[in-house]
């Protein structure tokens, strides 16, 4: 087990920085915008390239490049996505009649071509890294876009608690479309696909070669916090309480009380029209 806690300390600190990082320029004046999307792609051009360079590296060093440079791409989508730049063509709140098929292509068109651009980064990973040894870092972009899907469409079909502290008021037209429900069969089904990805990860750890066994155990540890962030979805306890130090407003300011309820207070109500 001693294998398994450096690269989950590892994964878990690197998670909670670069996620407060994400939001914390998000916050920032949208003037700056430009700026830091310009200099996330430049690092993210770097990021690639260790990728590529660590490819055909099996050690533990190589698994930790990897890993950490598959999440600087996944901060540019974030950031590229929280700022509005790459989100989809449909920007508007959801019809309160809207149901079935209707409703859920409009919400697709909220974001699909964020989902598009993820895909295509799975894409072009999967050819950089083709039959190379390390793979540490396409598992992990992979991983990051499947859980953060089965997220989406849980949220979609339906939770009983929603955090919506992280999202900027520019975009909360897409709450419209989540849905505020006890959890679906769906849910529990993502929970037990996803513990049983775990568990194949974490025996893969256990039993890989050194530098495999490290790249396995970040995605590993990635896998364990998609767990607990979807737990986070059931519980009335919110993980944007970890990320108070990040969530500031445009003028720089932490956000008060105050304002985080008026903040779910308007999103709740746009969260009513599709209520069932």
């Amino acid at each position: 087990m001693t294998a398994l806690l450096l690269p989950l300390l590892f994964a878990t600190l690197l998670w909670f920085t670069s996620t407060g990082l994400v939001l914390w320029l998000d916050r920032l004046p949208s003037t700056t915008w430009p700026v830091s999307i310009v200099a996330a792609t430049v690092v993210s051009g770097f990021a690639m390239g260790a990728i590529i360079m660590t490819a055909p590296m099996v050690g533990d060093g190589a698994a930790y490049v990897a890993f950490a440079s598959a999440l600087v791409l996944w901060g540019w989508h974030e950031m590229s996505f929280l700022m509005g730049f790459v989100t989809g063509p449909n920007r508007a709140p959801c019809p309160p009649d809207a149901r079935g098929w209707r409703r859920f292509r409009l919400a697709a068109g909220t974001l699909i071509h964020h989902e598009v651009a993820m895909f295509a980064t799975v894409l072009v990973m999967a050819g950089a890294t083709w039959g190379q040894p390390n793979q540490t870092a396409t598992l992990t972009f992979l991983l990051l876009f499947v859980m953060r899907l089965s997220a989406k469409l849980n949220i979609f079909a339906g939770v009983p608690h929603l955090s919506l502290e992280m999202m900027p008021d520019r975009m909360r037209y897409m709450a419209s479309y989540f849905r505020v429900a006890p959890a679906s069969w769906f849910f529990v089904a993502s929970l037990v696909a996803i513990a049983v990805v775990a568990a194949w990860l974490g025996n893969a750890a256990l039993t890989a070669p050194s530098g495999l066994a490290t790249g396995y155990a970040l995605a590993f540890a990635l896998v364990v916090l998609a767990f607990i962030e979807h737990g986070f979805l059931v519980v009335p306890w919110q993980d944007t309480s970890l990320f108070r130090w990040a969530m500031r407003n445009r003028h720089g300011a932490k956000l008060s009380a105050q304002q985080t309820t008026k903040h779910q207070q308007s999103t709740l109500a746009a969260l009513d029209t599709v209520r069932q």
